[in-house]
C-alpha cells in the first residue's frame, strides 16, 4: 500500500489560534473560543459574554472534546460569577449541556466549588468570583501539563507493545489541541511519536456524521507535519486485514468504574476489529475522565444527536440561501428517521490499555483503575 504524505505544504506548526481563552476587554470579561465547526476552512472565534452564549457553544460542537469541556465549564461557572450573574443557574445549565461527557461536569464542579467556598467563609461576591476563576485558570494549567504526561506515557507504551519504531497508528475522532489546554491526549502521544521519528503514518477515520476527524484531526495533522491519510470510517478493516495498522489510540468522553470507555461512536467496532487482529487498542484520557460513580458501561448515558446530523451534509461556512439555521444538503428522503448516538461504548476486556498522566492500567479492571484514582488523589493532596 502506497506510504504518501497526504498533507498540505502550505502550512505548518499548531492551530494558530487557541482554542480556549479568556480575556478582559473594557466591557467586561469574556470567554473566546474557536468555532471549530468552521473548520478547516477558516478559523474564526466565538465571543462569549455569559452562560447561555456558552451552553449554546457547546451544545452544537463550537467547542468540543473532553478535557477542552471541563475548562470551558470552569471558566462558564467563573464568567457567570464576574458578571454578576446567577452563578447556580449558570453551573446547572453547563453542567448538563452534554451528557455523556464527565469532564465537564468536573470543570463546572471545581469552579463552583471554589465559588461556594468563599461565600461559606464569609468572603464577598467579589472575592468568590475571583476564586472561581482562579479555578478555572489552575484547571486549564493542569490539564496542559496532563497532556505532556500523557504523551510521554502513551510513547513509552508504544515502544514497548511496538519495539523499534515506525508505527503505523489509527486513530478516531479529534484528541487533539483543539480538545485539550496542552497538545490533546490519543493525537498528543501519535505527535510525540512524530516528533522522535517513530510514526510512520497516522491513520485517520473521518469520524462520520461530523467529520471530526476530516475537518480538525487531518487538520492538526498537516499543521504538525505529521504524515497522515484519510480514510472513511468503513475502509477501516480492509486496513486491518492488509496488516496497515499496528495500534489503535482513542480518547474517552467517559470511562467507567469497570473500565468501559465511551467514546465517539464508531470506537467500539475499532475494537473488535483490534481483538481480532491482534492490534492494540489504547485509550488515552487524564484521571479526570473515570467516573468511578459510573459502575458500568450500560450506566453511561450515551448523548442522542438531532437526525439532520445523519440526513443532510453539513457545510456551516457555507451558509445556503432558503437553508435553515444548522442545516445542509439533504442526502436522504424528507422525513426519514436517523439513529445518531455520539458514543458508544467498548467494554474493558477490548481495552489493551487506559494511558492517563498517573500511569497506565492493564489489563483494565475496576481494581486497577480504582487504584490509579487513589494514586491521583494522593498526588493531588500532596
Amino acid at each position: 500500500m502506497a506510504d504518501q504524505y497526504a498533507q498540505s505544504h502550505e502550512e505548518s506548526g499548531p492551530p494558530q489560534t487557541p482554542a480556549i481563552r479568556w480575556e478582559e476587554p473594557p466591557e467586561g470579561p469574556v470567554l473566546v473560543l474557536l468555532d471549530q465547526t468552521r473548520l478547516p476552512a477558516e478559523e474564526v472565534e466565538l465571543v462569549c459574554t455569559d452562560a447561555p452564549a456558552l451552553v449554546q457553544a457547546i451544545r452544537t460542537l463550537a467547542v468540543r472534546g473532553a478535557p477542552l469541556l471541563g475548562i470551558a465549564g470552569a471558566y462558564g461557572v467563573a464568567l457567570a460569577a464576574v458578571r454578576g450573574f446567577d452563578v447556580e443557574e449558570a453551573a446547572d445549565a453547563l453542567a448538563s449541556a452534554r451528557p455523556t461527557a464527565v469532564n465537564l461536569a468536573y470543570g463546572v464542579g471545581r469552579a463552583h466549588s471554589a465559588y461556594q467556598a468563599v461565600l461559606a467563609g464569609g468572603g464577598s461576591p467579589e472575592e468568590a468570583a475571583a476564586a472561581a476563576l482562579a479555578a478555572a485558570r489552575a484547571l486549564h494549567k493542569d490539564d496542559a501539563e496532563a497532556s505532556a504526561r500523557m504523551a510521554r506515557q502513551g510513547l513509552a507504551l508504544l515502544d514497548e507493545l511496538l519495539p523499534g519504531g515506525n508505527h503505523r497508528i489509527l486513530t478516531h475522532c479529534n484528541t487533539g489541541a483543539l480538545v485539550s489546554g496542552g497538545e490533546g491526549t490519543a493525537f498528543a502521544v501519535a505527535l510525540a511519536a512524530h516528533r522522535v521519528g517513530r510514526l510512520r503514518r497516522l491513520w485517520v477515520d473521518e469520524t462520520r456524521p461530523l467529520l471530526q476527524g476530516a475537518r480538525l484531526t487531518a487538520y492538526e495533522a498537516a499543521r504538525s507535519g505529521m504524515p497522515y491519510t484519510l480514510l472513511t470510517d468503513n475502509a477501516a478493516g480492509s486496513l486491518f486485514a492488509a496488516g496497515e495498522v499496528d495500534a489503535v489510540l482513542i480518547g474517552a468522553d467517559r470511562i467507567a468504574a469497570d473500565g468501559s470507555v465511551a467514546n465517539k461512536v464508531g470506537s467500539y467496532p475499532l475494537a473488535v476489529l483490534a481483538r481480532y487482529h491482534h492490534v492494540p487498542f489504547i485509550v488515552v484520557a487524564p484521571v479526570t475522565t473515570v467516573d468511578l460513580d459510573t459502575p458500568d458501561g450500560a450506566s453511561i448515558e450515551v448523548e442522542q444527536r438531532a437526525g439532520h446530523e445523519v440526513t443532510e451534509i453539513m457545510a456551516p461556512q457555507a451558509p445556503m440561501a432558503g437553508a435553515e439555521a444548522g442545516g445542509g444538503i439533504a442526502v436522504a428522503p424528507l422525513g426519514t428517521q436517523a439513529y445518531n448516538p455520539a458514543f458508544d461504548v467498548t467494554p474493558p476486556g477490548l481495552v489493551t490499555a487506559i494511558v492517563t498522566e498517573q500511569g497506565a492500567v492493564s489489563p483494565v479492571t475496576a481494581e486497577g483503575l480504582a487504584d490509579l484514582c487513589a494514586r491521583s488523589r494522593q498526588v493531588t493532596i500532596s
